[in-house]
């Protein structure tokens, strides 16, 4: 089961958080989530990329809810949280309202699990406050600057999107076989899309605005975050798949500058590690998972 809890971000905006597994037992005073009291579990929170929603990370959470408490975030501009039209979608904004769920969930010290952008929060989180993260995962982002380039092809990209889809089978086909940037047939893709995607009096759209995906990824795509990188003191495991965009070379780049870095990588994965091959995804970093406890 999931069960939605109402949190606060950075400037307020109103953010939505899934937890999964049993409930943990409520404070009899009040009903208030933020007073909710922790069954003694480690807290673990998945951080979805850009486009994801927290749902992406439900096969993930299920089985971590065995021994966590395991909440993913909708993060602002995605999913049920808010997307305020004038609202900050600045790095600040991302890792501030993180910090914000940490804190009012009760999670800390936390695993923070990271996919892409949401990896990049994780890890610049980690850097700025220690204090709440006893471990990190990050899977398939790069530390490296992906420049103008880069950003002009995710534009080009929104714009070849033919919306409104006429039904979810629509949106399964064109994001799983008929994208230009799918290089062989992907039914998984193809459902990530599908559950990123609302019906609307037209048709299927995203539940996000793909200008706000833009804003989003300006405020870290023209720059490097090796510093950041350095600064995580806690362990760390970094997750590429074998044909994913972090390549072996940066990822193992990226062990090395993190001060206690580690890494692994999964077969017959792309980008979307987790959703792509989830049974392989557990397998690589549950043994991370069990070295934090007996840290």
């Amino acid at each position: 089961m999931a069960r939605r809890i109402d949190v606060t971000g950075t400037g307020g905006v109103r953010l939505a958080a899934w937890e999964f597994g049993d409930p943990p037992k409520t404070d009899p005073a009040g009903s208030d989530p933020a007073r909710d009291v922790p069954d003694g579990s480690p807290g673990v929170l998945l951080l979805h990329g850009l486009m994801g929603r927290a749902s992406h990370w439900a096969s993930t959470a299920r089985w971590l809810s065995a021994r966590y408490r395991a909440v993913a975030l909708d993060q602002r501009g995605h999913g049920r949280s808010d997307k305020p039209p004038q609202g900050s979608f600045t790095r600040d904004a991302y890792v501030d309202d993180a910090e914000a769920a940490l804190e009012q969930l009760g999670l800390a010290p936390v695993v923070l699990i990271g996919h892409a952008m949401g990896a990049l929060t994780a890890w610049q989180l980690a850097a700025k406050r220690p204090d709440l993260v006893r471990g990190l995962i990050i899977c398939d982002m790069r530390a490296s600057a992906l420049g103008a380039a880069s950003q002009r092809e995710w534009d080009q990209w929104f714009k070849s999107w033919p919306l409104p889809f006429a039904t979810l089978a629509d949106v399964r086909k064109w994001f799983g076989e008929d994208d230009p940037w799918v290089e062989r047939p992907n039914p998984a893709r193809g459902e990530f899309y599908a559950e990123v995607m609302a019906e609307s009096p037209d048709g299927w759209r995203p539940v996000f605005d793909p200008e706000q995906m833009l804003r989003s990824r300006e405020t870290w795509v023209y720059d490097a975050h090796w510093e950041e990188l350095a600064q995580v003191r806690c362990p760390a495991l970094v997750v590429r798949g074998l044909d994913g965009e972090l390549g072996r070379a940066e990822a193992q780049e990226m062990v090395r500058v993190l001060p206690r870095g580690q890494y692994a990588e999964v077969a017959d994965a792309g980008h979307l590690v987790h959703y792509d091959q989830p049974e392989a995804w557990r397998a690589a970093i549950e043994p991370f998972l069990d070295g934090l406890s007996t840290d």
